[in-house]
């Protein structure tokens, strides 16, 4: 099959292939611009001199100091995770009519390699479609966004550009990456001329492996405190040490909540088939078994943002202990010093973050439920054939994504706030002087009288737990089960459609 053939054959489909290409391409485009920004703050050149020295053109803390950009770039990587999950669910959208288009080109006489290659096709074309408008958009909003003040400095890095290299790796990688997924998905599927089939499901279901994953997560979070003691002095061992330390317990952590998912889902099935007496909680359990592993493919992004706004969390009490520690201890001395706003207020920041990524999850977490109700209308048609009444099949549906959501958000925070009470548990302060003159200015500024007026102040250690930031838990689950509500709430307007009689003529 010649190359034009197979892009030709790429861009042909129905208006769900369309919408399907469209969303990949949307999805694609937010990650390369949440790749690009993260980019953009680790190019930020330090100045000449001490490496701590600040870069003085910038308005915002988090760019002009050099030890906070790290976490700055962290944060936007980490907004690429419920946007490439979203990607990953927007590929599935219109799945059914794709397999009957693929097994009617293997009818007309195409070989099953150049099948699968038809569909990687199309994933990587509408992937690369959308890296190289967010390209442009970022090209574009570079120059908009480029307004010193007028003491000459920026609101944003707009000054600097990542490499060549480092812009390429993002644009070209996604793509691939997109691609390369595509093929790992279709590793089970065989495209026959007859139709699409998918290896049989396994028959038991999900261990509690995940559990060993989040152990290690969270041993690799405890770890950091005592290996920079140890290490102490030890500069160039730390400077990968602890960077290697974070990252594998974060995505350990991470992989090991979304796949304890699919054993949530599964003995949620299970509770549900021995104590329901409805037919809606019994149709819904009965889904739960038999495809336990759906309800990791659809929160999978929503439970990684959950993760990440449950260790913010513990941060944030982090800096508000240590705050209220600092003001005290000022109040000891006589010293009236108000709170510093600044780590406050780069958590404000870090919220808005988790916000954005818990709205994009939201966003995935509606079209993998549209998905599975269009993948499952002649099954929904059947039963509402058979008598079964629309507003049980709507109720089973919601059992069905509410039962697994329920314990796997608690899981979630509860896994996010200890990784980061394994950083920040406590606050702790060494006993210190401070000299204190009870005099006028002029008396304290004289060296002559300063002296008779000065006494030394001697505050005690301090240490004191963080509390635990139950009511911004509180908050994060109550927003992520709204958006479970809002999703279930999109998708029943598509199950009354779905459940058409006509359905069941449809081939």
């Amino acid at each position: 099959m010649r190359p034009a053939t197979l892009v030709r054959l790429a861009l042909a489909g129905s208006r769900t292939d369309t919408a399907r290409v469209v969303l990949t391409a949307l999805s694609a485009l937010l990650a390369t611009l949440a790749g690009l920004a993260a980019l953009t703050v680790l190019a930020i050149e330090k100045p000449a001199g001490d490496a701590w020295v600040e870069s003085e053109q910038y308005r915002n803390a988090l760019l002009r100091e050099p030890g906070l950009r790290g976490g700055t770039a962290f944060a936007l990587l980490m907004l690429m995770i419920p946007v490439l999950a979203l990607a990953g669910q927007c590929a599935r959208l219109g799945a059914p009519a794709r397999d009957r288009r693929l097994a009617a080109i293997r009818l007309a006489g195409a070989t099953p390699g150049q099948v699968t290659r038809l569909a990687v096709l199309e994933t990587g074309m509408a992937a690369l479609l959308g890296t190289l408008v967010g390209l442009g958009a970022y090209l574009v909003g570079r120059e908009v966004l480029h307004r010193p003040d007028a003491q000459g400095r920026l609101a944003l890095p707009t000054d600097v550009l990542p490499s060549p290299a480092a812009v390429a790796a993002v644009v070209l990688g996604l793509p691939v990456v997109a691609a390369l997924a595509t093929a790992l998905m279709l590793r089970t599927v065989t495209m026959s001329p007859l139709g699409v089939s998918r290896k049989a499901a396994r028959e038991r279901g999900p261990g509690p492996w995940a559990g060993l994953l989040i152990g290690l997560g969270l041993a690799s979070f405890l770890a950091v405190r005592p290996a920079t003691y140890q290490l102490k002095g030890r500069d160039e061992l730390l400077g990968w040490l602890v960077p290697l330390l974070f990252a594998v317990g974060a995505l350990a952590a991470m992989i090991g909540v979304v796949i304890g998912t699919g054993w949530i889902s599964y003995h949620c099935g299970r509770l549900l088939r021995r104590h329901a007496r409805r037919p809606a909680a019994l149709l819904a359990a009965g889904r739960l078994m038999a495809d336990p592993w759906a309800g990791s493919r659809t929160f999978a992004a929503l439970l990684a943002a959950l993760i990440f706004g449950g260790g913010a969390a513990a941060q944030r009490a982090y800096f508000a202990t240590q705050d209220q520690l600092d003001r005290e201890q000022n109040r000891l001395v006589g010293v009236d010093a108000g709170a510093d706003p600044f780590y406050l207020s780069t958590m404000d920041l870090v919220d808005a973050a988790v916000a954005v990524a818990v709205l994009i999850a939201t966003g995935g977490l509606i079209v993998a439920l549209v998905e599975g109700i269009v993948a499952r209308r002649r099954a929904y048609a059947a039963l509402v054939a058979t008598g079964v009444p629309r507003a049980t099949l709507s109720r089973s549906v919601a059992w069905q994504a509410l039962a697994p959501a329920v314990p796997a958000i608690l899981l979630a925070l509860t896994v996010g706030t200890v990784l980061g009470r394994g950083l920040f548990a406590e606050v702790s302060t060494g006993v210190s002087s401070t000299e204190i003159c009870d005099a006028t200015a002029a008396l304290c500024g004289d060296p002559a009288t300063r002296e008779q007026y000065t006494r030394i102040v001697y505050t005690p250690e301090i240490q004191r737990a963080v509390a635990v930031p139950l009511e911004q838990l509180a908050w994060l689950g109550a927003g992520a089960l709204a958006a479970v509500l809002v999703t279930v709430g999109v998708g029943l307007l598509f199950l009354r459609a779905s459940t058409a009689l006509d359905e069941l003529r449809m081939t």
